[in-house]
Order: structure tokens, then sequence, then C-alpha cells
């Protein structure tokens, strides 16, 4: 019997009780190195932790349920790196592109992207392009916010002889037209409950939101309170109350202030939010911009990037906006939710937004591996369109293959892993696993809410997730809880909230709901201001009151 199943086992019956968790001092390693004897006790203690912790593991998306270490564990002796393109081949000979590619053929069908199937020996422009990320989906965000920058500035990668031969490639930047100076300053849209990741990338790519530039430019124009300062995000319908969704009447309000300065936009749409599963409705987003982006001239729009032998212009037709999805979560088990309702199988109290390809405006769209269907560690897809990518130098001489991703090596596990799993479920199993959770989320809320007024207890519509008020600490780590701080109304109130991925069993909710039973929400005292919601600022001295600009919020950004 492993140390897991052992772990298991005793749970199952003494009841679940912490193990003690490693320390600092069990890792230390000495000048002369750690002996094999105690080397192995330190791991042992690990594997009994983690086992010990994994069975009631409620409160972060990511499947404990993995069963990995039979068909796996035998690549453990090999490095293997996925460095490059996916599609082009590399000199490193050691890597999973086969597993890669089929893996991003499977999403693309999930999300209704144009295959790569090669016309006249060339692959459509507008079929899908990706990569199975290193990272979670923070990593696909940071790329799809760097590919909307690079395409809403103007640049355009050009390739021009090198002194001695061969090539070498320049941006161009086109220069805004004399009637438009804001032409190529694109603004950064995305809402109260978008991941903390998102603020983060704009901010490292230097894409100001919309706060930035309306308090920097227009300080008094703030279209949803005229003459009040800017909010930082996009209010959320309901507010910190609500359910987790982008309001999207104010989301039009402001895009539209900002494309009619002829600022092109980026936005962000939630997919799966954090801490509450909301889904932003992607495709009434885009119906409502649509005729706003065709007012404003951002449904078409000419990009220069040189002369020909000639002397003509050479011109893009490009878009004047980016939608990216952030469906970290969602984006791969909703598809399967569909699928439940089209057949009948389920009949949602609220439909569920589509989000994928199939609504024209989406750019790009990034989901996290590791939470579901799960791995050992993070990873995930982002996808786009071809002709939307903007090329990097074709071909680095020392792989072989286009650096088209975001950083170099790339975890060629991953891939394998997410393989293993699509390959092992069919469709039928996936649609069966996500009702099974649905049906256990839909226990966790009955349960939790029978608790009482005490905990208030509340639930997205669809979402794998419950939320209720803190618990004390003991139980916020015995059952791996996620806790964030809300500001409801006056109050900011402490939640937890668990997460229905596969592993979770009714029993675990009922265990838990127990231990909620003997217990009551923790109250935390108010921090200095009244709140417990810190932010960190930068601003600008030019004035005399100092404008705020809000870089990372910590209010209902959570993993």
């Amino acid at each position: 019997m492993t140390i897991t199943e052992q772990a298991l086992d005793r749970t199952r019956t003494e009841g679940a009780r912490s193990a003690p968790s490693p320390t600092d001092q069990d890792f230390a390693i000495p000048p002369e190195g750690v002996p094999e004897p105690q080397r192995m006790a330190v791991l042992d203690k690990l594997e009994t932790y983690f086992a010990d912790l994994q069975g009631r593991f409620l409160g972060y998306q990511t499947n404990e349920d993995l069963k990995l270490r039979e068909p796996m564990a035998r690549f453990l002796d090999y490095h293997f790196n996925n460095v490059g393109d996916p599609f082009e081949d590399s000199h490193f000979t050691l890597h999973t592109r086969w597993a890669e590619r089929a893996v991003l053929d499977y999403y693309a069908k999930l999300w209704r992207a144009k295959p790569r199937t090669e016309v006249d020996g060339e692959v459509p422009k507008d079929a899908y392009w990706g990569y199975v990320l290193t990272m979670g989906s923070s990593e696909g965000n940071n790329y799809a916010l760097w590919n909307a920058r690079d395409y809403l500035s103007g640049k355009t990668l050009m390739r021009e002889p090198a002194e001695g031969g061969g090539a070498q490639y320049v941006w161009v930047q086109d220069t805004a037209p004399a009637d438009n100076q804001n032409a190529y300053s694109p603004v950064g849209f995305y809402s109260h409950d978008t991941h903390y990741s998102v603020a983060k990338a704009l901010r490292v790519l230097n894409i100001p939101n919309f706060y930035e530039v309306g308090t920097k430019m227009y300080p008094y124009a703030n279209p949803l309170n005229p003459g009040q300062p800017w909010d930082h995000e996009v209010p959320s319908t309901g507010g910190d109350g609500g359910p987790g969704s982008i309001d999207v009447d104010k989301l039009a309000t402001l895009v539209e202030f900002f494309a009619s300065m002829g600022h092109p936009v980026v936005v962000n749409l939630n997919y799966g939010s954090t801490f509450k599963g909301a889904y932003d409705d992607v495709e009434g987003v885009c119906d409502r911009l649509r005729p706003i982006f065709a007012r404003y001239g951002l449904d078409k729009r000419k990009v220069r990037y040189g002369r020909d032998e000639n002397g003509n212009e050479l011109v893009d037709e490009r878009t004047g906006h980016w939608i990216h999805v952030d469906g970290a979560l969602a984006a791969t088990y909703a598809p399967f939710i569909e699928k439940l309702v089209d057949a009948g199988e389920i009949t949602p109290t609220t439909p569920l937004p589509k989000f994928d390809f199939r609504v024209p405006e989406v750019a790009s769209i990034v989901t996290s591996g590791h939470k579901y269907p799960g791995a050992p560690w993070p990873c995930g897809v982002f996808m786009t369109k071809a002709n939307l990518q903007m090329q990097p130098p074709e071909q680095p001489a020392v792989i072989g293959s286009p650096d088209t991703t975001f950083g170099g090596s790339r975890n060629a596990f991953s891939p394998l892993v997410m393989w293993h799993f699509l390959a092992k479920h069919s469709e039928r199993e996936q649609m069966t696993m996500i009702r099974t959770a649905l049906e256990v989320t839909d226990h966790a809320e009955k349960k939790l809410k029978e608790l009482g007024g005490t905990w208030e207890a509340a639930r997205t519509p669809l979402a794998l997730t419950v939320r209720f008020k803190q618990p004390p600490p003991e139980l916020v780590h015995k059952y791996s809880l996620a806790t964030i701080p809300l500001k409801v109304g006056d109050q900011v109130v402490h939640y937890a909230h668990l997460y229905v991925m596969p592993h979770v069993t009714t029993s675990t909710i009922d265990a838990l709901v127990a231990d909620l039973a003997k217990s009551s929400p923790v109250s935390v005292p108010m921090q200095r201001g009244g709140t417990n919601l810190a932010t960190y600022v930068d601003g600008s001295a030019d004035s005399g009151d100092i404008a705020r600009l809000a870089l990372v919020r910590f209010s209902d950004s959570a993993f």
C-alpha cells in the first residue's frame, strides 16, 4: 500500500486529521549533503502531507484526481522540451509536439476555431494558432495582451537585408494620422471580478487601462459618473454582492467614450471568474460593442507598414479592437455543459453564454490545464487566429524553429499529460464528469444554505463554486479554503469558497458542512481606513491632488 493509499485509508477509518507539515529545517542542505535515509524520510513526510490534504482539498480549482504515476512516471528520466513553434520542427529532438498539436486540434474543435487544414499547400490565414502554456492562464493572458498591444498600436514585423548578407528583422511602427493622435494608443478594459494577472500584465506591457487614461487625459469627463473620479475597473453587475459578471451597459458606455476619442480598445472578458465562477456574456458584449466599433471606425482600419518598389503604400486591414477571453477554468468544461443542454440532459435556470470563436470579435482565448482536466503542475492552452498573430523572427539558428511563444524553453510534459486525459476520456465521459460536478455543487449549495443566514452561502448560476463567510483558520487549513474580502454595501465581509473539481464528493462536502455547523464565521478586525482592502497605488505629482492610479487590487482577486 502506497503512502497516498495509507493516508486515504486513515482518513476513511479515523476521520480527517492534519498530517504534520514539512519544515524548512527538514529540507536544509548542509555542505556534505543529506544521506539517503534522511532524504527518503523527508520525501515520505512530504508525500504524507500531500496525501492527507488531497482528499479534502476544496478551496482551489485544481483537480486532485490525477492517477498519473503508472502511465507517466517512465518519462521522468528524460528532459524533453517543446522550445519554439508547435507547428514547426526543431533541432531539439526530444519533444512532444505531436501530442501538443493533438491537444490544440482538440481545443480548436471545442472552441469552434477554424482548423489548420492546408489549402493549396498553405494554412488559411484565419485558421487557429496556439500553443500549450508552460505556466497557467496568466502566461496566456500576458501573451494575448502583448499580441493585442502590438496589433492595435500599428506595429508590423519587417524583414530587411542585413549588412554582409542574410536578413534582419525590425518592427515598423505606423504613424498616427494628423486627425487622430490616439489611433495607436490602445486602452484596456477589465471588470472588477477579473483575475489580478490581467492588471499585472497590462502594467508590465505598459497598456494603460481606462482609469489611467481617463484620469490623466479626461479627468472631468467620466461618462458613468460625470464630474466624479473614474472607476478603477469596469463595474461588475451588482458590485461585490452580485454574481460576478461584467456590467455590459457600463462597459459599452466606457468603450464608446474612448472609441469616440479615437483610441483602439482591448477588452478582457472572464469565463468562469476566479472567486465566483461567473460567466461574462461574451456574445452579448460583442453584440453591444459591434455598432460602437463600426460607428468610430474600429471595425476596419488601414495600418501602413512601408512602400513597395513603385512607391505604393503597403497596408494591412485590421480592426481597432481586441476581445480576449480569460477562460482559465470554464473554457474547458463549459462546452460540455452546452453539450448536456443540447442533448436535453440538463435544463439550466439561466442560459450559458457563448464565448468561443463562433463570436467573430473574439481574438484570443486562454484556459488552464491544471484546473480542469488536471495536471501535476500549472499549464494551459492559448489560442488565437493566425491572421492576428504578430510574427517574431522566423528562424532562430540555435533551435531551428520560429520563436513564436511567450518564453523560450517550454514544458513538453504538459502536452503529454493533457493528451493522456483527452485520449482516455471520451466526450461522453466528460459530459458525465461535468454533470456529476454540477450535481455535487448543487448538493453543496443546498447543504450550506441549510446552515442558515449566518454563513451567507451563495452561488452564481452554473458555477462549480459556492461561497460562504470565512470560517476559523483551522478549517481554512483543513479544507485548503480560498478566502477573500468583499465590499458588500458599506461593510467588508470576509468570504471563503469551495470548488467542485472531479475529486470532490458529496461526502467531502458533508464533512465540511458538519465542521461549519460546529463553528462560526470569523470576525476580522477592520484595518486603518475602515476596510481590509489593500491597494497598490501610483500617481502623478503634476496636480495638487496627486491623481492616484491603481496598479493591483486584492479585493475579489483570487487564485
